[in-house]
């Protein structure tokens, strides 16, 4: 029995294959524990938290990192066994290639959802092509790094060399493609600093609509007067833009005129008058009322008020109120408003 146990095949003994093999079912075993016992306590525990996040670590880990476990005893076991040195480098590689490939999938998926829960916890939307792309990025990030830390572990490569030879292939198709970069960092600045979201309400120097949707490149705004607008993301982030969908109040201010033949009395009532009118309406708020001017053809008045709603309908229903409270009031009084008139005396 002890001769054939050390038998020698391929620079082992029969003794050091029965060893690795031992050592390799225990390992499993061990693994196969883990999995029934520990791992359906944890599964059952994290079905009772509210939180989403250690469910997908355990998904990951179940499919991704639990095979990773089986990879990596399969080689720490293998060290019981002397190989070549063509063959220990080739399962080196392997091992390391699986270790990369594994862990970069672990690793995007884990930022990713990090990323979508963090923007789920924003106001308002993001278009969902626009999260796509930023995943995808994620994605290229994750995946060119793990590349990069597998060529460096590689003998005989020289990471430093093929780097800065990517800088300087990086720079150059840089400048090839300068104004659609220029684009996509607008659209990377656009979608972290979130200075308008989808079903904005925005203003582009003379050009307003409502925000459709915001891509890589261009951002679509459909006008009031139905056409879609176009913007390139660069010309957005370069711009003057106002959002009125997140303004909380509405400052307004207009003026009117009355006559020169009004009664001082009835001049002095005007302010008052004007501010019971615009309290009597809902949704506003009062700030002045004074007399302003002597016009050419008219005294008059400046009135500034708040309504208490971004919507731009509410804002015209409130000032319509008031035009039509102002009026009725006026009348009631006997007070002209004044329009453009001149007086001519001819002089005999």
């Amino acid at each position: 029995m002890q001769e054939f146990l050390k038998l020698e095949f391929w620079n082992n003994t029969v003794l050091d294959y029965l060893i690795f093999l031992g050592s390799l079912i225990v390992s499993f075993v061990v693994l196969l524990i883990f999995k029934r016992i520990i791992l359906r306590r944890l599964t059952k525990w994290a079905e009772k938290t509210p939180t989403s996040l250690d469910d997908m670590l355990l998904k990951s880990f179940k499919k991704y990192l639990l095979p990773m476990c089986y990879v990596g005893v399969l080689y720490l076991n293998m060290k019981w066994l002397e190989l070549s040195e063509g063959l220990s480098n080739i399962i080196n590689i392997i091992v390391l290639a699986a270790v990369m490939v594994l862990g970069a999938v672990v690793v995007s998926s884990i930022l990713i959802y990090l990323f979508n829960k963090y923007f789920e916890k924003k106001q308002g939307s993001v278009d969902k092509l626009a999260m796509r792309w930023i995943n995808t990025l994620i994605k290229i990030i994750v995946w060119v790094g793990a590349f990069l830390l597998f060529l460096d572990n590689l003998p005989g490569v020289q990471i430093t060399t093929l780097v800065a030879g990517l800088g300087i292939g990086g720079i150059a198709i840089a400048f090839a493609l300068q104004a659609i970069l220029e684009d996509i960092f607008s659209f990377v600045t656009i979608f972290f600093d979130r200075p308008f979201e989808i079903d904005d309400y925005i203003f582009v120097d003379d050009l307003s609509g409502t925000v459709e949707h915001i891509g890589i490149k261009t951002t679509r705004v459909r006008s009031i007067s139905g056409e879609q607008l176009i913007f390139s993301n660069k010309d957005l982030t370069n711009s003057r833009v106002r959002n009125y969908k997140r303004m909380q109040t509405r400052r307004v201010a207009f003026s009117l005129g009355v006559t020169y033949d009004t009664p001082l009395d009835k001049l002095k009532e005007i302010p008052e008058l004007i501010k019971q009118i615009i309290d009597a309406v809902e949704q506003t708020e009062f700030n002045r009322a004074h007399f302003h001017e002597f016009a050419d053809s008219s005294l008059n008045f400046e009135v500034v008020y708040y309504v208490l709603n971004q919507d731009y309908a509410v804002y015209m229903d409130v000032q319509q109120d008031i035009n039509f409270g102002i009026k009725e009031a006026f009348d009631a009084r006997g007070i002209e408003f004044a329009f453009p008139t001149q007086t001519l005396y001819v002089q005999k």
